[in-house]
């Protein structure tokens, strides 16, 4: 049953924090595991934020029914998906329509990140240092440390970081192949996304269809949640171009949501089963205001450090961590609450948790256990 929802033009709704997280997990395909592809999956959620490379993995087991992890990784080698810093200067997953689209979107954030290395590019022609590293990386995909040393030749004053942070702002790369494969390593090699596509980019297109696209994987939402997820800023104008066609809401502290109509908006009180999400997830990253997600208690108890660890869903907010031992030919998966559980909460974290490490690993022994592998220094 959708949830109750009263409002005239001069008072908008007011969403519950819990009625908040039932239609964004709705929309994240975290309510109820969906029956599309990994494609059509990647595609929905606007990209999967990948710094490291299993974590797409399971971002998509913990969506989608029957998820077989070969099915992304032959998506990766096929180049109908692809690793590219797109959206907050971070590493995604992303269909190989929207790493055409979306990265000219963002390029002119990507350039502004320069600014922040700019003693280190002293002397350096930018323009010069774009088109060399452009041959080098569409002659043969290159290794970052090979594409540093090449570019120190011309420019051997300049900060070797400065140079590759340089070449990967002003260029939009990839990294290709076997890098990021399901059961294969590979050290990061890049070339630009047309080179590896054998198609040109888009020309920059307008903003408008990427915050309906976010509304319907992550709405209802704010300006600003908006910008904390894309990295673009002012881009009210583009709400306020976009308001005759949406809904409006406030959040309890009184925040503009906007929302796309026909968008799911369930009853707050609609189950949510316990899911495991690994580091990064995008739906504890994709707003301003996270706490439709994570329990301000909670906030930053995700890692410890620089060290991330995956987060447990319970009752759809974020309760527990979690991580994989391996040992020979056993997977000892350990979960440490950050609050009290019930037994039955218990008893379904470990049969979600059983039924991942059949999947998600190639051990022949299971165990999962509660315990304390974090210290959170309270």
């Amino acid at each position: 049953m959708a949830a109750k929802t009263h409002r005239t033009a001069a008072h908008p709704a007011v969403l519950t924090t819990r009625a908040l997280n039932r239609a964004t997990l709705d929309r994240q395909l975290l309510l109820r595991r969906s029956p599309m592809s990994a494609k059509d999956a990647v595609a929905h959620l606007v990209g999967l934020q990948a710094q490291n490379t299993k974590p797409p993995y399971f971002q998509l087991y913990a969506r989608l029914a029957d998820f077989d992890p070969a099915e992304l990784s032959t998506l990766m080698e096929s180049r109908e998906v692809v690793r590219i810093v797109s959206l907050r200067s971070t590493l995604h997953t992303h269909t190989a329509d929207d790493a055409l689209t979306l990265r000219p979107l963002v390029q002119a954030v990507r350039e502004r990140e320069l600014r922040m290395f700019r003693r280190g590019l002293e002397g350096v022609d930018l323009d010069r240092l774009a088109a060399m590293a452009r041959e080098l990386v569409q002659e043969r995909p290159r290794p970052v440390k090979e594409l540093r040393e090449e570019l120190l030749a011309h420019w051997p004053d300049a900060d070797p970081l400065a140079l590759t942070v340089a070449a990967r702002c002003l260029l939009p790369l990839v990294q290709v192949t076997p890098r990021g494969l399901w059961g294969r390593s590979g050290q990061v090699a890049l070339t630009t996304v047309e080179h590896w596509l054998g198609r040109p980019a888009e020309p920059v297109p307008a903003p408008d269809a990427t915050v309906l696209r976010y509304l319907g994987a992550f709405g209802p939402a704010s300006v600003r949640d908006f910008q904390s997820w894309s990295g673009l800023t002012r881009t009210k104008e583009v709400f306020e171009r976009l308001r005759p066609t949406l809904l409006t809401f406030r959040d309890e502290r009184g925040v503009e949501l906007f929302d796309l109509p026909d968008a799911p908006r369930p009853d707050p009180g609609t189950p949510a089963p316990p899911r495991f999400l690994p580091e990064f997830d995008n739906v504890l990253l994709g707003h301003a205001d996270r706490t439709r997600v994570i329990p301000a208690v909670n906030k930053g108890r995700n890692g410890v450090g620089n060290q991330a660890y995956g987060s447990v869903l319970i009752d759809g907010f974020f309760d527990a961590v979690w991580r994989i031992e391996r040992e020979g030919g056993a997977a000892l998966l350990t979960v440490q609450p950050l609050r009290s559980l019930a037994r039955a909460e218990r008893a379904e974290i470990t049969e979600e948790a059983a039924r991942m490490l059949a999947v998600m690993t190639d051990a022949t022994d299971h165990d999962v256990r509660f315990g304390t592998f974090l210290d959170f220094g309270d």
